[in-house]
């Protein structure tokens, strides 16, 4: 239970954090920092597990038949990373506590920081493939929502969405590998994936699988190509950078690639992929780095520099190597996060982070500056600090690594360069803001902050420090449990020490240090003629070509939709009917479907009812053209024939679903009618001929695609209904339904047990689109001229008592030739009938025909009487509960049910049922399925009433009498329309 606590909490501490006043900061920071406190002890106490070597696990049933459980796995990798992600959390909440001002909102902040937390603690603690993409995918949304914290700012809002697309665009492709390394291993368990590296390096997929993998974590960790992210996220509060752009978000990507090291390297397309990509990132990072002007400019590409060479160790193929990414890991978080805070607390003081103008700041800022100059110089790589020791291991290993030409000569030389570069702008980051003549014409006073912001760096610098001295008594023995956990019996072995005497490496160091220092003061000049111009490079401008290829998107997109888009629905449904025609088409061509195994006679009787039913449907594509309320009609005929097919073939479930479908669904449509546009015959360029020519291809060419269309769904459904199944799915369903579902109705039982997923999805759906259709209809009303009634036409149209209804209680009174008027009394007495077969239809579903999808239907359509006898007016005065609740509530009861299942240790979504005796009623059989069918149809209640309300709203709005009329009406009524 403690890894779920872990992971808990977070995500419970971002709820209440979102909850919490704005005006209380100092207990929102409170919250943060107990919520990252407590998951970091309870982290530390399984370290007594992890140094024996176990493997801390905890098995949540889920779809367990598709092998996929939510797993939560701690091993000494993922430990070293939680303490990492839980003490880091700690220290950034201090220190956001004092850097946010007043005017910010606190609980937006911590509540998203907390989510984020939450989010990489599930990517370093999952033990399932599946469930490490959801959670890698949650921290690109988190991130987002941090990034565009001041969405006021053009920068920030443009930077998050950047990193969004990037990130998330590498997130679907991690899932297409992660899909298929389960395919290959044949399990989602980690574990399992872990212990099969020969069968996925010998598949014929791997290289696929490494292509996919590479372009999930390398985006992650803005390695390049896709390095152009991180940089323009710097738009984010500096407490964000300092944790999710230092020592979190962007070590995801190279987290993964450590924790698949054993299972996808050791191979020439893992090294070129791995490494190139690494060093490229290496070299350019540290370029640019030396020419920023901004403080986090420099960090950003420092960090994209240091992360590529974390990428280039993992892709060398040495074990000792991703002994020495490990490494760098953990030390890259600690000064380069405490590098960020310096940063923060010179922009928060000063009001400025411009390299330019910043100078002699160690006069009034003189911890700051101590702790900005041991931070840098461990960055930098100096002996006793830390950053030495990954260095040296890394310079190591690019001496000692064997292969070509390149590898022995070019990965030492660019090695060299590339740490030359780091001391550079290592040392120019502190020259040039703390040291030098006192600053001019800065926005603030610049002065120390308070003393609890220091705090946190102070703590990471005084990391490095000891790090640096006692390497092997401070970081060694957590390092270690790290790597066994990866390579196990093949852990090589490695000395953690300062000193190694005088070697290759150690003189490769001291040349990189006194490179860098040189290469300082060669650069002096162009820092103050050509401030941050990167020479060769500055013209590519990664946001312009971000910008740029999202133009061409759009170019593209626009094209397609000239071909495509129309304002006509016509073209539109035909493009629809079109695609799915030749999609349908190939497994009836390929699939041997056409050629049904069993062919049954047809009753006369049947016949004649589809000729009956289409007559209706011709009729209606008829009376199309004259009278679309005619039209509607006659396609209800085709409708109640449809429902008579079911019940006809023995399915009296889908019969009741469609006669309730069928009657909604006309009310809707008939009240959507106003809305339709006048139909288009002809255009006036051309005589009255040519036009009529025209219609007829037109509707010849329309009749050839629906005979065509219709026979090809016909066929289908023949072959599907005719061909035997003996071992098929169909079989299964029946079979099961009781022995599994419980339940005798097996279409109930398929919706809520076997397949509730769906149902749960298609639920959801349609609570969004009932949602959609009411805001766009709250804000929207046609102009008259797109009516499809004449303009001169003041009275409604004679539809019957439905529309009349919707103007004001008289206006059914001036309807040309009468309709005769249902007293109101009688109808509203059917409510309460009404509402108890429903609940009838809903209790009964799972056992005989009916359920929560019909009931609800049944409920609406009461509903709906009580519109077209009382008007709007009279029934929305007096609802209880809006329908927008209905729709929540139904979601909520829903899930609850989806979710209450687990307490049992039974997967998601399954059916929990007990017994109970209740007095004077004796033995009563219950069942989450109930629950779930009570949220079905208080959804479908919400959703086809809301929806209701929003097109009568539109047609009381088109109807509206004059303004006396309406204050007379309002008297009558008691309301204001």
């Amino acid at each position: 239970m403690s890894l779920v606590l872990i992971l808990v909490l977070p995500f419970a501490g971002s709820i209440i954090a979102a909850l919490l006043p704005a005006n209380a900061r100092k207990l929102e920071a409170w919250l943060a920092g107990l919520v990252a406190v407590l998951c970091g002890v309870l982290v530390f106490s399984q370290l007594p597990g992890i140094f024996d070597g176990h493997v801390i696990k905890n098995v949540i049933p889920w779809m367990t038949s598709l092998g996929v459980d939510f797993t939560l796995r701690m091993d000494g990798y993922s430990w070293l990373f939680s303490m990492i992600i839980t003490s880091m959390g700690a220290l950034i909440v201090l220190y956001a506590r004092y850097y946010l001002s007043p005017q910010d909102p606190a609980p937006r902040f911590f509540s998203f920081f907390l989510a984020f937390m939450g989010s990489m603690l599930g990517v370093v603690l999952s033990g399932n493939l599946i469930q490490m993409v959801v959670f890698w995918e949650l921290t690109s949304l988190s991130s987002f929502m941090l990034i565009a914290y001041w969405h006021h700012r053009l920068d920030a809002r443009r930077g998050a969405r950047m990193s969004l697309t990037i990130t998330g665009a590498g997130g679907l492709c991690l899932l297409g590998g992660m899909l298929m390394l389960g395919h290959v291993v044949g399990s989602y368990d980690l574990d399992a994936v872990l212990a099969s590296g020969d069968l996925i390096r010998t598949h014929p997929w791997y290289t696929a699988i490494v292509v996919l993998v590479a372009l999930g974590a390398l985006s992650k960790s803005a390695q390049f190509p896709f390095h152009i992210w991180l940089p323009n996220a710097m738009a984010a509060p500096t407490p964000v950078s300092a944790y999710l752009h230092s020592a979190t978000m962007v070590k995801a990507g190279v987290f993964l690639l450590a924790r698949f090291w054993p299972i996808l390297a050791g191979t020439d397309e893992w090294a070129y992929i791995i490494g190139g990509a690494g060093l490229c990132s290496l070299v350019l990072g540290a370029y640019a780095a030396t020419f920023q002007m901004d403080m986090k400019g420099v960090l950003a590409y420092s960090t994209i520099s240091h992360l590529g060479l974390i990428t280039l160790l993992l892709g060398m193929n040495s074990k000792l190597a991703l002994v020495a990414a490990i490494f760098h890991m953990v030390n890259h978080a600690t000064f380069k996060a405490s590098l960020f805070m310096a940063a923060g607390i010179v922009d928060h003081e000063t009001g400025t982070r411009d390299l330019g103008r910043l100078s002699g700041l160690y006069r009034s800022m003189p911890i700051t500056a101590v702790l900005a100059v041991v931070a840098s110089a461990s960055m930098a790589g100096v002996p006793l600090l830390n950053g030495f020791l990954s260095k040296e291991m890394f310079f190591a290993e690019t001496v000692f690594a064997s292969g070509n030409l390149f590898t022995s000569y070019g990965l030492p030389f660019a090695a060299v360069i590339a740490s030359a570069f780091s001391v550079a702008y290592s040392l120019r980051f502190v020259v040039q803001v703390f040291f030098g003549p006192p600053p001019r014409d800065l926005p603030r006073a610049p002065h120390e902050p308070p003393l609890r912001m220091l705090i946190p760096s102070a703590v990471l610098v005084l990391t490095c420090l000891v790090v640096g001295i006692l390497p092997s008594y401070t970081v060694g023995p957590f390092l270690h449990n790290a790597t066994l956990s990866i390579l196990g019996d093949a852990t090589p072995v490695y000395d953690l020490r300062i000193w190694h005497g005088f070697n290759l490496p150690l003189a490769m160091s001291f040349v990189a240090l006194a490179g860098g220092v040189l290469l300082l003061w060669l650069l002096r000049h162009r820092h103050r003629s050509q401030p941050g111009q990167a020479p060769f490079i500055y013209r590519f401008d990664g946001r312009r070509t971000f910008d740029l290829v999202l133009e061409w998107l759009d170019a593209a997109a626009d094209v397609v939709l000239a071909w495509t888009r129309s304002p006509r629905l016509q073209p539109q449904l035909l493009l629809i009917v079109l695609s799915t025609f030749f999609v349908a088409m190939l497994p009836l061509l390929y699939g041997g479907w056409l050629v049904p195994e069993v062919f049954t006679t047809i009753d006369p009787f049947f016949a004649l009812m589809w000729v009956a039913g289409a007559a209706c449907a011709i009729g209606a594509a008829r009376q199309a053209k004259y009278h679309r309320a005619v039209s509607l009609l006659l396609s209800g005929g085709a409708g109640l024939v449809t429902a008579l097919t079911f019940a006809w073939l023995s399915a009296p479930d889908l019969a009741l679903t469609q006669l309730a479908v069928e009657v909604v669904t006309m009310v809707l449509i008939l009240l959507g009618l106003r809305w339709l546009p006048p139909r288009v015959e002809g255009d006036d360029e051309h005589p009255p001929l040519q036009n009529k020519l025209k219609a007829f291809v037109r509707r010849f060419r329309d009749l050839i695609i629906a005979v065509i269309s219709g026979a090809g769904l016909s066929a289908i459904a023949y072959a599907v209904m005719t061909r035997p199944h003996p071992e098929g799915i169909s079989s299964f369903f029946v079979e099961q339904s009781i022995p599994l579902g419980g339940g005798a109705n097996v279409v109930n039982v398929i919706l809520v047990d076997f397949r509730g997923f769906d149902t749960f999805g298609e639920i959801t759906v349609l609570g969004i689109v009932a949602l959609t259709v009411y805001a766009l209809l709250r804000r929207f009303r046609p102009p008259p001229e797109t009516m499809s009634l004449p303009k001169a036409r003041q009275k409604p149209p004679t539809y019957g008592r439905l529309l009349d209804s919707f103007a004001e209680p008289d206006a059914a009174a001036e309807i040309p030739g009468g309709v005769m008027k249902v007293p109101a009394v009688l109808v509203r007495l059917v409510l309460p009938i009404a509402a108890l077969i429903s609940l009838y239809f809903l209790i009964r579903g799972h056992n005989l025909p009916g359920g929560g999808f019909v009931g609800g239907l049944i409920m609406a359509t009461a509903i709906i009487l009580q519109y077209m006898v009382g008007g709007v007016i009279w029934v929305e005065a007096r609802p209880r509960i809006h329908p927008q609740y209905w729709i929540a509530l139904g979601l909520l009861c829903a899930g609850t049910a989806a979710m209450s299942v687990w307490w049992a240790a039974k997967p998601f979504l399954a059916a929990f049922s007990w017994d109970l005796v209740l007095p004077m009623v004796g033995h009563v059989h219950m069942s989450t399925v109930l629950l779930f069918d009570i949220g079905v149809y208080m959804l479908v209640v919400g959703a086809t009433v809301l929806m209701l309300v929003a097109l009568a709203h539109q047609s009381l709005r088109l109807y509206r009498k004059p303004a006396a009329t309406q204050t007379q009406a309002s008297n009558v009524q008691g309301n204001t329309p």
